[in-house]
């Protein structure tokens, strides 16, 4: 056990003793020791994310992070309708984990060093990179040196755009608007030329059926975010969500998934990654 392990040995030990009520109900049967069907079990997702993770207006959730995770809590012994969905902000995760406040985070959620001091991950469950999101009728950006001299958007507060221009494209220039949904509005009547963030991210977005056609993904691969699912440090679920993960892929829900969420975009997504590899 290395000193960081043992520095966090406190919040591992709060960790089994929350398992130990969640999952006093268990029994020895295929769900892998699950609780009882009629307990709820709490759920991070986005809410803003279509494709990925979206509270629609009607109060239901879609997307690929919410059909993952409703296929994991199936495996632990679930019904969808034990499902409690929480809204899990970008900047809110370690905390809501660390709190206690859901049993487990699908939330467009990139494994690293840093996020791996505080919790821990199942998965991977999806490869994904960082790309830009052009016009489908745009023939002009075809390799990342062409966003120089293209006004490039991205979000308030993300690093995305500010990577580009500081490691491929330095005389791109950046546009930051509040949303995605902004950017998107900009990209359809070319007041700006790209959107960058993760491909998964832009593939849900262009998959809807009001954009559809409209956009197309450059490829470009400019990073590597490898997608896990959080659970509090220490948390025997790690074991249990691997487990339903492998699963997911063997059955073909994984791949069905992923048509359903991302097909009309297109998306050339890497296959479902290795259980415990994370691509640097």
């Amino acid at each position: 056990m290395n000193a960081r392990k043992l520095t966090k040995a406190g919040v591992a030990a709060a960790a089994a003793l929350a398992l130990a009520f969640s999952v006093a109900a268990c029994g020895d049967d295929d769900s892998g020791g699950a609780a009882s069907d009629n307990e709820k079990i709490t759920v991070g997702i986005k809410y803003d994310q279509p494709g990925v993770g979206l509270k629609t207006p009607d109060g239901t959730y879609t997307g690929f992070d919410v059909d993952v995770a409703t296929y994991i809590a199936q495996q632990l012994g679930r019904d969808p309708g034990d499902i409690e969905w929480k809204e899990a902000k970008s900047a809110d995760r370690e905390t809501m984990l660390q709190r206690g406040d859901v049993d487990f985070i699908a939330a467009s959620y990139s494994i690293n060093d840093q996020r791996e001091e505080k919790v821990d991950f199942a998965g991977p469950y999806l490869l994904a990179h960082q790309d830009v999101l052009i016009r489908a009728d745009d023939n002009s950006i075809t390799k990342p040196e062409d966003l120089n001299n293209k006004k490039l958007c991205s979000v308030t507060g993300s690093t995305s755009a500010q990577n580009v221009k500081e490691k491929i494209a330095p005389d791109a220039q950046l546009q930051e608007y509040g949303g995605y949904s902004e950017c998107l509005t900009g990209l359809e009547n070319g007041v700006i030329d790209a959107l960058t963030t993760d491909d998964a991210i832009l593939a849900g977005y262009a998959s809807q059926p009001e954009f559809e056609g409209k956009f197309k993904l450059g490829g470009f691969k400019l990073s590597n975010e490898n997608y896990g699912i959080g659970v509090q440090e220490g948390s025997e679920l790690k074991e249990q969500i691997n487990d339903a993960l492998e699963k997911m892929v063997a059955d073909g829900s994984w791949d069905a998934a992923v048509k359903k969420n991302f097909g009309p975009a297109e998306y050339q997504n890497e296959p479902a990654p290795e259980i415990g590899v994370v691509v640097k």
